[in-house]
């Protein structure tokens, strides 16, 4: 039966474990990915209390992390989702995300009604990708792609 988290406390908890056997084992979320059997983008949130794992890949997980068997069970339920409380993020990096939401935000939404109509882009069936690449001008570039489905408004 599939069950869902009524707080996010418990899968807070369970990823602060999680973060801490990850550090402790000296893992990478690619290796622990490649324990699920699913993407570094997908399992790095499942672990951080954003997504589900199927019931295969929580037990892999929870093996390589050696979190328990309530970990499996934690681990195969519907989290309550959001992972930035309702303020203005602290943290630098999830700021910069933020920033660019308030310097892009009306940009991408115009674009993407220009392109698409009047619809949403899903944060549900979705693909996320980050990759670091050399800048011509020196240093490095990161290059983030957010890849999601277009569902149309639909008048009813």
């Amino acid at each position: 039966m599939v069950h869902a988290q009524f707080t996010p406390t418990a899968r807070e908890a369970l990823a602060d474990r999680a973060v801490e056997a990850k550090i402790r084992k000296d893992l990478s979320w690619k290796r622990i990915a490649e324990a699920a059997g699913l993407s570094t983008a997908f399992t790095t949130a499942a672990v951080l209390g954003q997504h589900a794992l199927p019931a295969a890949s929580a037990k892999a997980v929870a093996e390589l992390l050696e979190l328990g068997d309530d970990a499996v069970l934690l681990l195969t339920t519907i989290p309550t989702r959001g992972s930035i409380p309702d303020r203005v993020p602290t943290d630098p990096t999830i700021y910069r995300f933020y920033e660019m939401l308030q310097v892009y935000g009306t940009t991408l939404k115009a674009l993407v009604h220009e392109e698409f109509g009047d619809g949403i882009i899903s944060a549900i069936n979705f693909r996320l990708d980050v990759k670091k690449v050399a800048d011509p001008e020196g240093g490095e570039r990161a290059v983030i792609t957010l890849d999601g489905k277009y569902l149309p408004t639909k008048p009813f």
